[in-house]
This record gives structure tokens, sequence and C-alpha cells, in this order.
């Protein structure tokens, strides 16, 4: 059977280096003060409805390609921290279906800022980052740069991976909100592929799509 491996790469502290293998079937920490139980309390982690996945509370939503296979849950139940949450992972098929092709897929995600020592932008997230995702073999394609998403300050990075008879492409974007890092992580067979599930993505849902 032909295994396509996701690097899952968006946060080193909260995966530790995790692959989720997209051809197979896929703990906890409570938080210690009165100030992180409320601000835990206060994350939502969104749904989806008529199609769309939208989150109230860091206000912006997605809109998964149709067809697409929702293991949200999934991936929560085998990854969430006290600290960390997977707010929206879906693939382009089921993880038994075979295929010759990249499971496209895309995986947002919420992670305390404190998890990282003297991060204060977005932009000084990619160094963790950055460094997992090569370690699994990613070539990097470009260095952390601007990409304003509905006006809002982005920074995103570039990774290819050669997987023989196919490359995946992942794209990862992050931005700091509420006292989290948000990421975003898009996976795809090629540039446009990518591309095209980025143009899903709206961070102000108020906004008519």
């Amino acid at each position: 059977m032909y295994k396509v491996f996701v690097a899952v790469c968006f946060c080193s502290c909260f995966y530790s280096g995790l692959l989720f293998a997209q051809q197979s079937t896929p703990s906890s920490s409570a938080s210690s003060s009165k100030h992180s139980a409320v601000h835990e309390i206060q994350l939502e982690p969104g749904s989806i409805i008529n199609g769309i996945y939208r989150n109230n509370y860091f206000q912006f939503s997605y809109r998964p390609p149709f067809g697409w296979v929702d293991r949200t849950a999934d991936m929560r139940e085998d990854a969430e921290t006290g600290k960390s949450k997977v707010l929206l992972a879906v693939f382009e098929r089921p993880p038994a279906a075979a295929g010759k092709t990249v499971n496209a897929a895309v995986i947002i995600a919420a992670e305390r800022t404190g998890s990282y020592p003297g991060l204060k932008t977005a932009a000084d997230y990619f160094g963790p980052m950055s460094e997992l995702t090569r370690s699994k073999g990613f070539k990097l394609v470009n260095d952390p740069y601007e990409f304003p998403v509905d006006g809002k300050p982005v920074v995103r990075e570039d990774f290819s991976k050669d997987m023989g008879s196919v490359i995946m492409h992942q794209s990862s974007l992050a931005m700091i909100s509420k006292g989290y890092v948000l990421s975003f992580t898009f996976i795809g067979g090629s540039d446009d592929d990518v591309t095209q599930l980025i143009e899903n993505l709206n961070l102000g849902i108020k906004k008519a799509r």
C-alpha cells in the first residue's frame, strides 16, 4: 500500500516530532493557575456548519473543499495538551484509502505563546517549527515572509519534500492572537494546490464570502 506521511510540524513542543500517517489509523496536562484555567475555558474549538468551519473566539473561518474527510476529533484526542489544541484537521481522502498522489490536508491549531520563551512575533515561531520540519526530510523553499490575509499580519514559510513519485508541498502560516500562536498548515501536490487551499481561509468571519 502506498503511504504518504505528513509531518504536522507547526508546533515542536506540541507534537514533539510526531508524524501522522495518512494511510493508517491515527497526555494531556491540566493548567495549574486560575488564570490559565479561565483562559482555557474561553478557548472554543469552533465547529463546521453548512460546510464552513467557524471559530468565534479567534474570529476566523475556513471552507474545506467539498467531500474532504474531517479528522479533527481524532487528532485532537491524540495530540491535545493543556497548552495546545487542534482546531481543524481535514484531509482529501480517508486514511484507509490508498493513492499515488499526495493526500492533501489542512490543519489548524492554537498553541500558547508561553510555550516558546521569548516569542514576541509570529516570525519568532518559525525558528523551532522550521527546525522540526526539516528534520523530517522537508526542504526549505522560502524563509519566513509577510503574507497578509484579509489585512491581518500573517507570516508564511514554504517547504517541499520529494516522496519519489510525487512531491509534497507544505506552507505554514502563523499569527498571534489572544495569547496564542495560530498555525495554519496547508499540504498539497503542487504550489497551485496549496494556493487554492489558502484562498479558502478567511481571517474575519463577519466578512461575506
